[in-house]
C-alpha cells in the first residue's frame, strides 16, 4: 500500500492544472488562401536537434466533465489538447499541434472521410512558393513514413462538405504542442492511429478556436485519472 500511496502521490502532483470551461462557434466561412493553405497543412521546418515532446502532450487518460456525449471529439486549440470523450466523466487526452497565427478557428463538424498512409498533393500556390527556396515538391506524394500528413487522416466535414482540415498525423513529431499548421490538427502517428481506431465516420469534432470562442460546448479537464491510466479504463 505504501508503494501505490507514494505513486498515487507523484501521480497527483503531475496532474494537469484545472482547464477552464470553454467553448466553440459556429464554423467559419474559409478564405480562398486559408483553403489553398490548408488543403496540404505542411509547414516545411528543419528538426531541432534533441527536441522531444513535452511530457503534458502524451497521450493520457483524464478525469473530465462536459456536456458532449461519449464518442465526441472536443479540440482544445488554446491549450493543444484534443479529447476523445469516453463518458462516466473521463476522457483520452492527447497533444496536438494547432494552426499558427491567422490560421485558428472553431466550429462544428464532422469526421467524412478516413484515410491509412494518406497521400499529399501540395497546392500550386505552395510549390510556387517553395520552388523559389530552391526546393522542388512533387505534384502528388504517396502516404508512407516521409509523408507531411503521417500514417492517418480524418477529414473533417461540415453539412456533407469538405472544410480541407483535417486531424492527421505528422512526419515532423517536435511540432507536438506548437502553433506550426495551417488549421489541420496534427498528432503523433502512434497517437492518431490510436483516435483512428475508435472515431467512426459520423464522430463530431467540436474545435475551439483562439481565444475560447463562446459557443455549445462545456468541459473540464480535471486531470490525470491515476487509475484509468494504472488500469486501462476506457480503451
Amino acid at each position: 500500500m505504501r508503494k501505490y500511496a507514494s505513486i498515487l502521490l507523484a501521480a497527483t502532483v503531475a496532474a494537469t492544472a484545472i482547464m477552464p470551461v470553454s467553448s466553440a462557434n459556429a464554423f467559419p466561412a474559409a478564405r480562398t488562401g486559408d483553403r489553398v493553405e490548408t488543403a496540404s497543412d505542411v509547414t516545411l521546418v528543419a528538426q531541432p536537434s534533441k527536441k522531444q515532446v513535452a511530457s503534458k502532450y502524451k497521450r493520457t487518460k483524464v478525469r473530465f466533465v462536459t456536456d458532449q456525449a461519449p464518442g465526441t471529439v472536443i479540440v482544445d486549440t488554446n491549450n493543444k489538447y484534443l479529447y476523445y470523450v469516453e463518458g462516466n466523466n473521463k476522457a483520452t487526452r492527447y497533444g496536438i499541434g494547432v494552426g499558427r497565427d491567422g490560421f485558428g478557428w472553431s466550429g462544428v463538424v464532422k469526421v467524412g472521410r478516413k484515410a491509412e498512409w494518406p497521400s499529399w498533393t501540395p497546392p500550386a500556390e505552395m510549390r510556387r512558393r517553395e520552388a523559389k527556396k530552391g526546393r522542388i515538391l512533387p505534384v502528388t506524394q504517396a502516404g508512407g513514413e516521409d509523408n507531411p500528413l503521417g500514417a492517418r487522416a480524418l477529414y473533417l466535414f461540415k453539412g456533407g462538405r469538405d472544410t480541407i482540415f483535417r486531424i492527421h498525423g505528422t512526419n515532423q513529431p517536435w511540432t507536438i504542442g506548437q502553433n506550426m499548421s495551417s488549421g489541420c490538427i496534427r498528432m503523433m502517428n502512434k497517437d492518431v492511429e490510436h483516435l483512428y481506431a475508435r472515431a467512426d465516420i459520423g464522430t463530431k469534432v467540436i474545435v475551439v478556436g483562439p481565444g475560447n470562442r463562446q459557443g455549445s460546448v462545456s468541459y473540464n479537464d480535471k486531470g490525470v485519472d491515476f487509475f484509468g491510466n494504472l488500469f486501462g479504463f476506457g480503451g
